[in-house]
């Protein structure tokens, strides 16, 4: 077991070195994971000896991404967001298939093609965030796309297994009722899992508060997900999506998918390294010149089949323009469906090597072509359109930004109603899911989970905020949320309640922009209240006084320091 563990750790060790120097070359650290895998893994490890951790990190993933998947949310996107990403699907599929049908059979062109289809999420989500474009036409054009890319990625996965096994045409039809047959009860059963027994039980007084036990709860989930797939014949991922699917539709995805994000970032580094392992260097080599046109193809072809079908779609064609060369490249997912196709038979060895070294280079400049989209697609279509050279169109006009306020407390909502008679939208991010029906009755809107974590902060759209208002009493809570909040958004205003006036400097020192001494606040309040009070004393003692009345306040001291068997003087009473 000990040299095993001691692989794992110079693996590990080499991923993040890698990882670092990607970053350093403006990369995404996929890249170095990559890299060392291709690398060092390749010296390490053969690729079935750490192939199940893949899987389990790929199925991980799609738990996750499956938390981001509500049918709100998809909603939201739009019609046109989603029927452009459902063609997008389809047609470049379709478009791959048919040009390689000319060279291969059509079994595995439909296989290169289903690769060929998908982009990077990581890569270009990564970008659009750094460059903040996420809220510019081409970012939402390209999110929508690139979530109906992730969700059709599971049946692409079972497209491509159904392929690989023999038999009739009857055979197949049976299996593919005995899948869905399969999938209809497994989808019952995590129905009321997910979407009644667990959130009934992050209900619980002190449960979703008690971190060790949700993330218990959180890791539970998704590997019984994965477990329960695997006993009923189907794909793992396909059983950690649809859990974490239906697990979105509760209020506590974004803490649970927080939750576990350190033990599926180990599991996705580990799938990454193992993907790089599948590169084949000294064939990279040998076929470069093969290689690399054939990425130029699939980067052309990609981008004019989006760009067209957001154009048809009315979309402005420079916006089409870009979000098409954003999402040229071919994604992380590509190596689980040309993998499942190798494992079937249907994939040869230099087929097999030359989808991956098309793939892993297309990654490779992905993080370019994602940064210099706008600035292409304005050049081209001045050149291809006459079109004057003009920044690439923003997103659409917003209001009055909104106030991010942590903590339900009284001290929260007393702000929120003063905020909300302004006009100021507002949003609370609290950890006790009991306050969320009463938000719900006051019509605020609620994100539960622990604000100290970046994806509720993220979640809760940390970004598009103005000002943050922390009003949680506990100082060290409130210094560590506020560090947070400033390493994510280093521009927003951040508001801090200071409980004790000793903790002013640790709250200012964690970076809030204000910190409201709350003490002091008090101290303030009791003064006015005092001289509020004196006042109506003095003037209640004048009126009486006028009028030829003893006031009862004067009487009843005087009863009380009238002596009755002592001495006129007394001692002080303290």
């Amino acid at each position: 077991m000990w040299p095993v563990l001691m692989k794992l750790f110079f693996l590990i060790f080499a991923a993040y070195a890698a990882g670092i120097l990607a970053q350093h070359f403006r990369q995404s650290a996929i890249i170095g994971y990559l890299l060392a895998g291709s690398i060092v893994g390749a010296l390490l490890f053969n690729y079935a000896t750490i192939a199940a951790v893949a899987e389990l990190g790929v199925a991980l993933l799609l738990f996750s991404i499956g938390l981001e998947f509500s049918f709100r949310q998809l909603k939201a996107l739009g019609k046109v967001v989603l029927a452009g990403g459902i063609l997008q699907v389809l047609l470049t599929l379709v478009a791959f298939a048919s040009l390689l049908t000319l060279l291969i059979p059509a079994s595995q062109a439909v296989i290169i093609g289903s690769a060929f289809t998908l982009s990077s999420t990581a890569i270009v989500l990564r970008v659009l965030l750094d460059t903040a474009q996420m809220d510019s036409n081409r970012g939402r054009m390209a999110l929508g796309i690139l979530l109906v890319q992730d969700l059709a990625v599971v049946p692409l996965v079972i497209l491509v297994s159904m392929m690989g096994e023999a038999g009739s045409a009857m055979s197949v039809v049976m299996k593919i009722g005995k899948t869905i047959a399969a999938a209809g009860g497994m989808v019952l059963v995590f129905y009321l899992m997910f979407y009644r027994i667990i959130p009934w039980l992050l209900k619980k007084e002190g449960l979703f508060a008690n971190r060790e036990l949700t993330i218990l709860l959180a890791i539970l989930s998704a590997m019984g997900a994965i477990a329960g797939a695997h006993a009923v014949g189907l794909s793992p991922a396909l059983g950690a999506f649809l859990a974490g699917m239906l697990l979105a539709e509760s209020p506590f995805a974004t803490q649970i998918r927080s939750d576990i994000d350190a033990i599926r970032t180990l599991f996705v580094v580990l799938f990454f390294t193992s993907i790089g392992m599948l590169l084949d260097l000294r064939w990279l080599a040998v076929h470069i010149h093969l290689v690399l046109p054939a990425m130029v193809l699939v980067f052309i072809i990609k981008t004019a089949v989006t760009a067209s079908i957001l154009k048809m779609m009315r979309v402005d064609i420079q916006v089409a323009l870009g979000t098409g060369f954003s999402l040229g490249q071919v994604g992380e997912f590509a190596f689980v469906l040309v993998v499942a196709g190798r494992d079937s038979g249907m994939v040869g060895p230099d087929l097999f090597a030359g989808v991956v070294s098309v793939t892993l280079l297309s990654m490779f400049l992905a993080p370019y072509m994602v940064g210099y989209a706008e600035p292409m697609a304005e050049k081209l279509c001045s050149r291809l359109f006459n079109r004057p050279a003009s920044p690439m169109p923003a997103g659409d006009a917003v209001g009055c930004p909104k106030t991010l306020i942590i903590g339900f407390g009284p001290a929260g909502v007393k702000v929120a109603k003063r905020l909300q008679e302004e006009g100021v939208p507002v949003e609370f991010i609290e950890l006790n899911p009991a306050a969320l029906d009463n938000a719900d009755r006051q019509g605020l809107v609620m994100h539960l989970g622990d604000a100290t974590k970046a994806d509720v902060l993220d979640h809760a759209g940390l970004h598009d905020a103005a000002v943050v208002v922390v009003t949680v009493p506990d100082s060290r809570t409130a210094a560590r949320m506020i560090r947070a909040i400033r390493g994510l958004s280093p521009a927003v205003k951040i508001i801090a309640r200071g409980r004790y006036h000793r903790h002013l400097s640790m709250l200012a020192a964690a970076g809030a922009s204000r910190v409201v001494d709350e003490e002091q606040m008090i101290g303030d309040h009791l003064a006015e209240a005092t001289m509020a009070q004196l006042a109506e004393t003095d003037f209640y003692t004048m009126a009486c006084r006028i009028i030829g009345k003893t006031p009862q306040s004067e009487s009843t001291a005087a009863a009380a320091s009238m002596p009755e068997d002592k001495p006129e003087k007394s001692g002080s009473v303290h």
